[in-house]
């Protein structure tokens, strides 16, 4: 049986993800952070109610049974990114309308609301498409930015939802928050400071985007970074290094024409008549 499982290893080849080729390969460790924060931490669950343990007792059937704790299928539109569902989703499932009916596809959207939301760090206020249980949430945690900044970037799912958070998180780091009212920045910057610790200036810059700025954002980096020279310059460097090299061999010739007259004078055996 050991034989077999060695056998098996020795076959074993892992399945390529993005992060192996490409521009995933030369993306920081701040964005992989949050990435699995984002794509595959486990959410927190909502359509259903998660039970802890291994087991539990069945009043119906007077036994033990086994604790399931299965996901339901969820679909997230590109809608999703233009509102905060809080963590909500469409359901996906089957719907039987009679007893010899065959069971049909079926989809379950959350009631959307178009509400209005304010950001005491940002000092604005915004108008989005949200569910109740955002609204609960808000209210649950004492205010939107708290809601924001405790909650993880799987359960908050969108990006309208991760941007502000961003932008919350870069404005305490900054500390560029009520610009005119230096009594009222400290005052908001006290009550938020403490979210700080979890993410470094890295993190929080890479924080909120999606794979495809991700890349923009890396070329445009290294774009950046990459010091072009103007032709001019290089032009003249390049004539600078031809006329030097050219005034060396000039001088070269000199010095081995006078050693080769001097040689000339010296040599008794020399046939050419002295000066």
């Amino acid at each position: 049986m050991a034989t077999k499982t060695y056998v098996n290893k020795l076959y074993y080849m892992p399945r390529p993800n993005r992060w192996q080729s490409g521009i995933g390969a030369s993306l920081p460790e701040a964005y992989k952070k949050f990435w699995k924060e984002w794509k595959i931490q486990r959410p927190t669950a909502v359509h259903y109610v998660h039970e802890e343990g291994k087991y539990k007792f069945d009043e119906r059937l007077g036994l033990p049974v086994p604790i399931q704790n299965v996901p339901l299928p969820l679909r997230y539109p590109k809608e999703i990114d233009e509102g905060i569902w809080g963590g909500e989703a469409v359901v996906q499932g089957l719907r039987k309308k009679g007893k010899y009916r065959r069971p049909v596809a079926k989809f379950w959207v959350p009631r959307l609301l178009k509400s209005v939301v304010y950001s005491e760090v940002l000092d604005k206020y915004m108008r989005t498409i949200v569910t109740q249980r955002t609204l609960d949430l808000i209210h649950e945690n004492y205010g939107f930015d708290h809601y924001l900044l405790k909650t993880p970037a799987c359960d908050l799912r969108s990006l309208l939802a991760l941007k502000i958070k961003k932008n919350i998180l870069i404005a305490l780091a900054d500390k560029s928050l009520y610009p005119d009212d230096e009594e009222k920045r400290m005052e908001v910057y006290e009550k938020y400071k403490e979210y700080l610790t979890a993410y470094t200036r890295e993190e929080i810059e890479w924080y909120g985007l999606s794979w495809v700025e991700a890349g923009k954002k890396y070329v445009k980096m290294c774009q950046d970074a990459e010091v072009i020279e103007p032709l001019k310059i290089k032009y003249r460097a390049e004539l600078i290094a031809k006329l030097q090299a050219q005034k060396d061999e000039e001088n070269l010739e000199s010095k081995v024409e006078n050693e080769s007259s001097w040689l000339s004078r010296v040599n008794p055996f020399s046939k050419s008549p002295k000066p």
